[in-house]
């Protein structure tokens, strides 16, 4: 993989790059639509790309382990053909989802001991296996086995959760480097910030990661139930670490605001399931604010649903047709707005990097947080 730091606003820390992998160029800063167990919810690959313009997608490894598990995946000959995407995909170590099981997992120096949340059957994560898992997998960017403490974590928690973060990033490390990629295409892996709002462990994290000289950074445990405010300290603390020609990404984050905000701090690329879930629950983002389809004064708006949206979805359909199928329990509606937010957001990036690249981000960004957080 190679970074090329091509633009950086004067009026921020946002930045405008290129990051090269064998299955194609990314331009950050960049949204990564979430695609879970193989799918971005509800809807087709051509779609996700052609008209969303996504140009790499998220997978989970804790899920694509349990189904269709990794013997299904290397039959196929990985993720990228199983599931007919040739372009670039990032893979999540789990953690996140294996800390989330905090009823049904044990921690312990070797790995995290969990029980599936499908049926209950005993496996366990460690950091050699998780990498051997990604391996299988196929993605163009692994990340490290991490544990992701929550967001409110005291500092004696988020210590000893850092302690053990570190050994097992040590050990995914040794074995990333001593093993080889399979299917043809290479691999690169992710070291991940963690520390939760604690200034010296954010810092101890980001200096030891940046020593490591990987070729591109993480920021984990944020957006996990601390305030906005402490997000943006902790991204901005991280971000004048971390290495500026290394690609930094922002893990789970978030809300259009979240979004352009840490792209003033310096995040390239991030990932949310919000557009797909908010969508499947009649709330999109536009650019003038927040529409929820379900609410009744848009029962007679037969205006496009966004006239300046990107999506064909945008001008096709009317905001009261798609408020009518979400009434009705039509399938149709989520999948309308679904494909709606995630082309918002793609685009949302995309003039992010235009304006980085123009010159004028930091005047723009401010007037944009206005208008996305509008609810209309």
């Amino acid at each position: 993989m190679k970074f090329t730091l091509q633009h950086t606003d004067t009026k921020s820390s946002a930045r405008a790059g290129l990051i090269e992998t064998d299955h194609g160029t990314i331009e950050t800063p960049i949204f990564m639509p979430v695609g879970t167990v193989g799918s971005v919810k509800g809807l087709h690959f051509k779609e996700v790309s052609d008209d969303a313009k996504a140009q790499i997608i998220l997978g989970n490894t804790y899920h694509l382990y349990l189904r269709p598990t990794t013997d299904v995946l290397h039959a196929a000959g990985g993720l990228h053909k199983f599931i007919g995407w040739d372009k670039p995909i990032l893979t999540d170590s789990g953690g996140f989802q294996v800390f989330s099981l905090s009823q049904m997992r044990k921690l312990t120096p070797e790995g995290a001991q969990f029980r599936s949340h499908i049926d209950g059957s005993k496996h366990i994560f460690t950091p050699e296996n998780v990498m051997d898992i990604q391996r299988l997998i196929g993605s163009d960017i692994m990340m490290a086995f991490d544990e992701c403490p929550p967001g409110d974590s005291d500092y004696k928690y988020a210590k000893k959760s850092l302690d053990l973060t570190e050994q097992w990033l040590d050990r995914c490390i040794a074995r990333f480097d001593s093993t080889e990629p399979l299917y043809g295409h290479s691999q690169t892996l992710f070291p991940i910030v963690q520390g939760a709002a604690h200034r010296d462990l954010r810092t101890r994290a980001a200096e030891h990661i940046a020593a490591l000289g990987r070729e591109g950074n993480a920021i984990g445990g944020l957006a996990v139930g601390e305030p906005t405010e402490v997000m943006y300290e902790m991204v901005e603390l991280v971000n004048g670490i971390l290495p500026k020609d290394r690609p930094r990404y922002l893990m789970g984050v978030g809300t259009p605001a979240n979004i352009l905000e840490n792209i003033a701090l310096g995040v390239d690329m991030f990932d949310c399931v919000m557009p797909t879930r908010n969508g499947r629950n009649g709330m999109i983002f536009t650019s003038e604010g927040i529409v929820n389809l379900k609410n009744q004064k848009w029962s007679k708006d037969f205006t496009p649903l966004d006239p300046n949206g990107p999506s064909f979805v945008d001008t096709r359909y009317t905001k009261a047709y798609v408020r009518h199928l979400f009434v009705a329990g039509e399938m149709l509606g989520p999948l309308i707005a679904s494909q709606h937010n995630i082309a918002f957001y793609l685009w949302l990036v995309g003039e992010a990097r235009k304006h980085i690249i123009a010159g004028d981000f930091a005047e723009w960004k401010n007037v944009m947080v206005k208008k996305v957080t509008t609810r209309l």
